[in-house]
């Protein structure tokens, strides 16, 4: 081979690889780089709306919740998650109902609002109130509540904040008096609610909501209020009750741990309030 194809192989062999390089480098300039995968995110960090709505021809939903929860990013994400798939679900069973039926004069509706009860050194709570119209002759409000532990960062229940097999006896009095007391108040000469259950039933303690009691001693809680809906103790008419009951009623009840978290006298903050007995 002469020296002078040897040196045409070579130019040809240096141009070759030239201009690969340069097709790769035009090719990195006009490709995007691959994207980078967002980081997990821990809700209760994130933290969560303040509320939520939406409306359809089927049904209009919305939900709010106080501004004392901000401070507690770990109660604020799960209840917030928790109260918009209630809503959602709530929604998709009033586009089945009303699909099926052929539509009907008015959409379903459906409210779900938190409001702090009263927050001591430990404890946090809320009621929740949902109201809900399903096209029947009137719509329909119910309770529940949350009593936060904002040290352990969890829930607690009645079983939580009482004493394990306390005598509840005088605590359940103390409960149904004062609902027949603000029942006759509102209805006078009604008929009682009773332990039998012969026309209204006494609530029990241990299965009615309830959320700690605004206290004459600054940072402490004066009780419990307990949150009756309508048709427990009296016809729809009467509308639902909030009875609160003193600490000094059961404060011989209460698991030690939370006891301290109890001091004075309820401020108003139901329909009725009971002297010790």
């Amino acid at each position: 081979m002469t020296s002078t194809v040897r040196l045409l192989l070579l130019s040809a062999a240096v141009a070759a690889t030239v201009a690969a390089c340069q097709r790769r480098e035009d090719k990195a300039e006009t490709t995007p780089p691959a994207p980078i995968a967002a980081a997990p995110v821990d809700p209760a960090a994130a933290g969560a709306p303040m509320s939520f709505d939406s409306k359809t021809q089927y049904a209009t939903v919305k939900l709010t919740l106080p501004e004392a929860i901000k401070s507690k990013p770990d109660l604020h994400a799960p209840l917030y998650a928790a109260a918009v798939r209630d809503l959602r679900q709530f929604s998709e069973g009033a586009q089945a109902d009303l699909s099926e039926a052929g539509g009907g004069p008015n959409p379903y509706e459906k409210t779900i609002a938190f409001d702090p009860g009263a927050e001591t050194g430990k404890l946090f709570s809320l009621v929740r109130t949902d109201f809900e119209y399903t096209g029947g002759a009137h719509p329909n409000t119910s309770f529940s509540a949350v009593l936060w532990d904002k040290a352990m960062k969890k829930q607690l229940g009645f079983a939580d904040l009482f004493r394990p097999g306390a005598d509840l006896s005088g605590l359940n009095k103390a409960l149904c008096d004062a609902a027949n007391a603000a029942k006759q108040a509102r209805s006078p000469g009604s008929e009682r609610a009773t332990s039998d259950g012969k026309m209204w039933t006494c609530p029990k303690a241990v299965s009615t909501p309830f959320v700690l009691a605004p206290s004459t001693t600054p940072g402490k809680a004066g009780g419990v209020v307990f949150l009756i809906g309508a048709y427990q103790i009296g016809p729809y008419s009467d509308g639902p009750y909030r009875i609160a009951v003193p600490q000094s009623v059961f404060r011989s009840l209460l698991n030690p741990a939370y006891a301290d978290e109890f001091a004075g006298a309820p401020v108003k903050a139901g329909d009725v309030t009971p002297k010790a007995g």
